[in-house]
C-alpha cells in the first residue's frame, strides 16, 4: 500500500499486483515458456461459480424428483416386474404313450433322460418292426437355449398316424433364479398330460419270426426285398405285418449315428418304403383265383371242363396269317379241369377263360374289372393306418391315357394272368384273398385293437358260396398236389396260389409270391408273402419262406392253427 496526491486531497492505493506491472521487450523475464513458466493465473469470477451451482442444484432437484417417481408412485409395478425377471416360465414335456403288441408286450417306450428336458423313446430292438412303429423327433433348442420346436413329434408309421392320440400335451412350470440364473425352487402351474396308450392288432412273436423267414430266403437266394402280412379274415385285425429291408427306429429318432442315418437315407432298396400297404407289384398268378371265381360267377366254363394247357398257345393274326402271336405257359400240364389249372398254375387255362379261344367264351376286360374291383383290387384301403394306394388293374383307357393305344387281346389275355400294367399291394390281396376264404365279405384291415368295434366290414361280394368253394378247393390242390407242396402238412391244412411276376422286357428278374388261408376247412387268417426281384433261374422263393415261417408256427403259436 502507498499513498499519493491529488488535487490536494491524499489517496490511499492498494500494492501493486504482478498482473498489474507493464512487461515489454526491455524487462522480459528469461521464462521457459514451453513449461508453462511466466504465465498468469486469474481466479474464477463468482458470477461463474453462481451459474455453475445453480446448474447442479437443478441437476439434484431432477434427480430427486426421478427417485421419488420410480420409488414411491411407481414402486410397487416396478417390485412385480423386477419379480416376474427372476421368474421363468418353463415347458414340462408330456410323456408319449406306450405302443403295446395284442397281448400288451411293449413295442415304443419312453425313458428318462438326465440331459434333457424330456424322456427318450425306446423301441423294441428285436428287428422287423420299425417300419411299423415308425420313428419320432424331439423338441429343437435355439442357440439361446430356447425351444422353437416343443413336441415330440412322430415322423412315420404308428407315431405318425396317431401321433396326435400319442403325443399327449405339455405342461408349464415356474422357477425361481437367482442372479446367476441358478434354480431356487419351482412350481407347476399345468400338470402335463401323458399320450394315450396304444395296442395293436399285431402279435410281436409272429411278426419277428415272418421277418426272418422272409430275410433269411432274400438273403440267400438274391432277392433285393420282400413284404408278408397276415390278417383275420372275419375282423381284418392284421396280426403280422413285415417289409424287408428295413430302417432302425432307434438310430433315426436318436439322430446321432450319422453314418448310419445315412446309409438308411442312401440305400438304393428303399427301406423306408412300406412295402406291405405302399408297395405296388405285379401280382402275376395269385389273381388266377380271382379270375376263376368270376369265370364261374358268370357261368363261363363248368369247373369240371378241361383244357389241353401245352407250353403254348397260338392266337392267329386274320391280317397277317403268317405272322400269329405265342402266348406261353411255364410248362405244359396237359388236359386241366379249374381245380387242377389253379393247382398247377396253367396260363393258358387262364388266358382262354379270361379272353376266349377257339370256341372256349372268355370273360373279356369288362368283366374282369368289374370283379377284380369286387375284391378290391385298384381300390384304395380306407382305414386311417394305411396310405391311399390304389394299383391298378389294366383296361382300355387306362391304356389309352398312359399309351395312346387301343387294347387288343392280348392285353386281355396277359391282364388275366396277373401281368402286363397289372399292379397291387400285398395287403390289397390279402384283403381280396380274405374275402375269398370268408365267402364275400370285404373286410377292412387295421392295426389298432378295439374290444367294442364289431363290424369293420366293407361290404359283401354278390357271388354264390358253391363257387367261392370250388376256388378254395383249388387252392387247397396247389397244396397237396401242386405249386405249393412245401406247405402240405400232416397236422393242419392250408390253402395256397403261387405266383412268379416276369418284371420288366428282358425278363430276367421276377417277385416270388404265395397267398392262401389257414386252417382250411375251418378259415380264419389269409396270408401273403412276396420276395421282390429275384433271378428268374432262382426256383426258391416265397414257398420255402413260407415254409420256414409255419415251421415255427406250429411248434410255438399252435393256437392260431386251430
Amino acid at each position: 500500500m502507498f499513498f499519493f496526491k491529488k488535487n490536494g486531497k491524499i489517496k490511499i492505493k492498494k500494492e501493486i499486483d504482478p498482473d498489474e506491472i507493464f512487461l515489454d521487450s526491455q524487462n522480459l523475464p528469461g521464462f521457459d515458456t514451453d513449461q508453462f513458466e511466466g504465465r498468469l493465473e486469474k481466479p474464477i469470477s463468482r458470477k461463474l461459480i453462481w451459474i455453475f451451482g445453480i446448474f447442479f442444484c437443478l441437476v439434484l432437484i431432477v434427480f430427486f424428483f426421478q427417485i421419488s417417481n420410480l420409488q414411491i408412485r411407481q414402486g410397487q409395478a416396478f417390485a412385480e416386474q423386477s419379480e416376474r425377471n427372476r421368474l421363468r416360465n418353463s415347458i414340462v414335456f408330456a410323456d408319449r404313450g406306450i405302443i403295446y403288441d395284442i397281448k400288451n408286450v411293449p413295442l415304443a417306450w419312453n425313458n428318462p433322460s438326465t440331459d434333457d428336458d424330456f424322456s427318450k423313446r425306446k423301441y423294441i430292438e428285436i428287428p422287423g418292426f420299425s417300419n411299423l412303429l415308425g420313428y419320432i423327433t424331439y423338441p429343437k433348442k435355439d442357440s439361446a437355449g430356447f425351444y422353437f420346436e416343443e413336441d415330440i413329434r412322430g415322423i412315420d408309421g404308428i407315431e405318425l398316424i396317431y401321433d396326435d392320440f400319442l403325443r399327449g400335451q405339455n405342461g408349464s412350470e415356474i422357477v425361481e433364479t437367482n442372479a446367476l440364473n441358478q434354480k431356487i425352487s419351482q412350481s407347476t402351474t399345468k400338470r402335463p398330460q401323458t399320450g394315450g396308450n396304444i395296442n395293436l392288432t399285431i402279435d410281436k412273436d409272429v411278426q419277428e419270426h415272418l421277418y426272418k423267414s422272409i430275410v433269411k430266403t432274400a438273403e440267400e437266394r438274391g432277392f433285393s426285398g420282400g413284404a408278408g402280412v397276415i390278417i383275420d379274415i372275419w375282423t381284418g385285425e392284421i396280426l403280422a405285418m413285415v417289409t424287408y429291408p428295413e430302417y432302425d427306429s432307434n438310430v433315426l429318432s436318436d439322430g446321432s449315428d450319422k453314418e448310419k442315418i445315412d446309409f438308411f437315407v442312401r440305400n438304393n432298396r428303399n427301406p423306408f418304403l412300406n412295402r406291405v400297404s405302399d408297395g405296388l407289384y405285379t401280382p402275376g398268378s395269385v389273381v388266377k383265383p380271382f379270375i376263376a371265381i368270376a369265370a364261374l360267377a358268370e357261368k363261363i366254363i363248368d369247373p369240371q371242363k378241361q383244357i389241353l394247357s401245352t407250353k403254348r398257345m397260338i392266337v392267329p393274326n386274320p391280317y397277317n396269317p403268317d405272322n400269329p402271336s405265342f402266348f406261353s405257359d411255364w410248362k405244359a400240364h396237359g388236359m386241366v379241369d379249374m381245380y387242377r389249372a389253379l393247382a398247377v398254375s396253367s396260363n393258358i387255362y387262364f388266358y382262354q377263360i379270361g379272353g376266349g379261344y377257339d370256341g372256349q367264351r372268355g370273360l373279356g376286360i369288362t368283366n374282369i374289372n368289374k370283379y377284380l374291383s369286387m375284391f378290391g383290387f385298384g381300390e384304395v384301403i380306407n382305414s386311417k393306418d394305411f396310405k391311399k394306394i390304389s394299383g391298378i388293374v389294366p383296361n382300355p383307357d387306362w391304356k389309352k391315357r398312359n399309351f395312346d393305344d387301343d387294347w387288343r387281346l392280348g392285353d386281355t389275355y396277359f391282364t388275366a394272368i396277373g401281368q402286363y400294367g397289372f399292379q397291387t399291394t400285398p395287403l390289397q390281396l390279402a384283403v381280396a384273398v380274405s374275402a375269398l376264404a370268408n365267402e364275400g365279405t370285404v373286410v377292412e384291415p387295421r392295426l389298432i385293437f378295439d374290444s367294442k368295434m364289431t363290424n369293420n366290414i366293407r361290404r359283401k361280394i354278390p357271388i354264390d358260396s358253391k363257387d367261392f368253394k370250388i376256388v378254395k378247393r383249388g387252392m387247397r390242390e396247389a397244396v397237396t398236389s401242386g405249386t405249393a407242396i412245401g406247405l402240405n402238412y400232416s397236422d393242419f391244412q392250408i390253402a395256397a396260389k403261387t405266383g412268379t411276376a416276369e418284371l420288366g422286357e428282358s425278363k430276367e428278374r421276377v417277385n416270388s409270391w404265395i397267398t392262401g388261408f389257414f386252417p382250411y376247412e375251418n378259415p380264419r387268417y389269409a396270408f401273403v408273402i412276396v420276395l421282390e426281384s429275384g433271378e428268374v433261374s432262382n426256383l426258391v422263393g416265397g414257398v420255402a419262406t413260407a415254409r420256414n415261417f409255419f415251421d415255427w408256427l406250429k411248434y410255438n403259436k399252435p393256437e392260431y392253427l386251430d
